[in-house]
């Protein structure tokens, strides 16, 4: 299967392909990238985590990448799907998943001459290894807040996969601690499902915190997220999304997605490593960094936000953005703040 790696810049514009130009044509650095392998844990038509990562690699390929990928990769497999790429003499191996850290820390010495980059890894490791990550915690609180002002009961859930992961300690906490700053004593319940890409049983678990009062659902879940929507939508109440097919599926239900920015990120990341390297470093982008802001809200192509959200939090929500562009506003998370339980 062919596909792209790097995602460039924010609308593969004539930027993104002279700054992807000048990465294929470097003759210097501590890498040329020419080529590259994008692993995905899931499926790509998830409507999530893993099809969101797919467009990276088809915005890549369309400014002259050469790259293949492949979806579903199981833990037991992620070791020798990256070492069979690396093997191949692909310049740039991604994992697109924090899962696949613990395997490009295995198989990253032994192709020296490979970068290897970890989407919402956790650390970076040895020479050639590098994670890249969006601001969860921004992100996260700017959920809070906008969840805390469109709530009529008072009541608002989050619902997660992977507990103690730490960009998911990061979001969910953020998301506590920005509904709290708005409205000190409403309730926020958390659940903690096994599996990012059942939506069944996150439908189930949707239904279970709107059946006790939650009138606004968010979460970080991959192909799970589906069942957030479709239980705000069947329940008529508002939830949050991680791609514009959420807003498809349940256009009066959801208030905004966090659309993720990987193929800058991706980008930005080989860009840097043309003049030093990023092996051994873990990169986060909020909305304060140059080049990607590694995430963006989103309701649609042409709205930020859902019509139903009035102006006065539209108006907050920029300001906060403000606050935490300009390092004003700093987001601090605990295990605490991302406590599980209804």
């Amino acid at each position: 299967m062919r596909t792209i790696n790097l995602r460039c810049f924010p609308h593969g514009g004539l930027a993104a392909l002279v700054v992807l130009m000048g990465l294929l044509m470097t003759s210097s650095g501590a890498f040329a990238q020419k080529s590259a392998a994008f692993l995905l844990p899931g499926s790509i038509n998830d409507q999530s985590w893993n099809s969101e990562g797919f467009k990276s690699t088809e915005r890549s390929k369309e400014l002259g990448w050469n790259v293949t990928y492949s979806e579903n990769v199981q833990a037991a497999d992620m070791v020798e799907s990256m070492r069979q790429y690396a093997r191949k003499g692909v310049d740039v191996v991604v994992g697109h998943s924090g899962r696949f850290l613990s395997a490009a820390q295995r198989v990253g010495p032994e192709f020296p001459k490979t970068l290897f980059l970890i989407g919402s890894g956790a650390t970076g490791s040895g020479k050639n290894v590098a994670s890249i990550e969006y601001d969860n915690a921004q992100f996260g609180y700017l959920m809070g807040v906008l969840a805390a002002r469109m709530s009529k009961t008072n009541k608002i859930g989050a619902i997660s996969g992977l507990e103690g992961l730490p960009t998911v300690t990061a979001q969910v906490g953020a998301f506590r601690k920005g509904a709290i700053s708005v409205r000190p004593n409403i309730e926020v319940k958390v659940i903690y499902l096994q599996s990012m890409e059942d939506p069944t049983a996150a439908k189930e678990a949707a239904l279970s915190l709107i059946t006790r009062g939650a009138d606004v659902v968010s979460g970080k879940l991959n192909a799970g997220q589906a069942g957030l929507i479709k239980a705000a939508k069947e329940r008529g109440v508002f939830v949050t999304g991680r791609s514009l097919g959420h807003t498809q599926i349940a256009p009066e239900a959801v208030l905004a997605n966090v659309v993720e920015e990987w193929p800058e990120m991706y980008a930005a990341a080989v860009q840097q490593n043309k003049t030093e390297s990023v092996g051994g470093k873990y990169l986060i982008y909020g909305l304060g960094s140059s080049g990607t802001t590694g995430a963006r809200l989103r309701y649609s192509k042409e709205l930020e936000f859902n019509p139903a959200v009035p102006a006065s939090v539209v108006g907050e929500l920029e300001k906060i953005k403000k606050q935490l562009a300009s390092g004003q506003l700093k987001i601090n998370v605990t295990r605490q703040d991302a406590r599980g339980g209804i």
